[in-house]
């Protein structure tokens, strides 16, 4: 099973996959930049920024207005890790350094999508909006049904001019409809919701360079996180909980996403929150109601949720993403 996993709670998704030996399918950033060193240029979020116009510049280079955004121009382990927002000069001083960049800050929808890719032409896409929660989390995740005609074109194009020769699963996210970050890999949080034998669909594509599959079935997916208080303990949950857990009708998948025998600062996690477990359905409700249940066993308060509502299917935020 070549399609590389770090994280065992989603080694789940891929123990039923048939690849082959000789073909490599990374889901995470190191890996995928250790096995596209012609493509590796994606990973630096200044030539990005830069691709598609946005202001932006060094360390060295101070800002001519503020907010502004500060991250790591490279950082493949938690993408999210060093950011932060520069409100005015004192904060640029004391927050960008050497190895940083800033750029304009964005706002709008965070959206997540991932690319099927043959010879740069994108052939395929899913979207999936993040609906925030607070201090650099997220509350949920909703992969849509729809498309987002406008948004699919704008990435398809980049993706054209800066991938020309590239085959494989390409995920980038996006805030307003412009590229924060571009990953040679496919999203490994919910590819159980992009439909039944995708899997199969993704090791076509590399080992036989073809993309072969029929989405005409499309219903909108939920991945809600639960977190917790940093510098807590936690245990996982005991066998026959979590089989209980998993066994709910309309649950999809569960992750439970921490090491219990890892010290807490060896995970990357947001600010905001200790990420414990993973709930994936096609029933938004359900996996709410699970996540408030496995919060009460974590000894956690039921999760916050931002003003959120969904119509028709689509979710609405009334929060902001950055």
């Amino acid at each position: 099973m070549p399609i590389y996993e770090c994280d065992p709670w989603r080694v789940q998704y891929f123990t039923e996959i048939d690849c082959p030996a000789d073909v490599h399918i990374p889901t995470d950033d190191v890996d995928a930049y250790k096995f596209n060193p012609r493509h590796r240029s994606i990973y630096n979020k200044l030539l990005v920024a830069r691709s598609q116009g946005l202001e932006c510049g060094l360390h060295d280079e101070p800002p001519p207005r503020y907010p502004v955004f500060c991250k790591p121009i490279t950082n493949l382990k938690g993408m999210g890790a060093g950011t932060s927002v520069l409100t005015n000069e004192s904060d640029f001083r004391r927050n960008c350094g050497p190895g940083d960049f800033w750029t304009k800050l964005l706002s709008g929808e965070h959206v997540s999508t991932d690319y099927a890719v043959l010879r740069g032409e994108a052939l395929w896409c899913r979207h999936t909006l993040g609906i925030p929660g607070v201090a650099g989390t997220f509350d949920y995740w909703v992969i849509e049904a729809g498309e987002r005609p406008r948004l699919r074109k704008y990435c398809s194009d980049w993706i054209r001019a800066h991938l020309p020769d590239y085959t494989g699963m390409v995920n980038v996210e996006t805030i307003g409809g412009r590229i924060i970050e571009a990953h040679l890999r496919f999203a490994d949080q919910w590819p159980d919701l992009y439909g039944h034998r995708w899997l199969d669909a993704v090791v076509r594509l590399y080992a036989r360079g073809v993309w072969d599959y029929t989405d005409d079935a499309r219903v909108n997916g939920y991945s809600v996180v639960l977190f917790g208080p940093h510098g807590r303990p936690y245990r996982h949950p005991a066998p026959e909980a979590l089989d209980a857990y998993r066994a709910v009708p309309g649950i999809s998948s569960l992750q439970i996403t921490f090491f219990e025998d890892r010290p807490q600062n060896t995970h990357v996690m947001p600010p905001g929150g200790f990420r414990l477990a993973i709930v994936n359905s096609f029933e938004l409700e359900t996996a709410l109601e699970l996540r408030d249940t496995m919060a009460g066993e974590f000894g956690v308060c039921e999760q916050a949720r931002p003003q959120t509502r969904v119509l028709g299917g689509e979710a609405e935020s009334r929060s902001a993403c950055r």
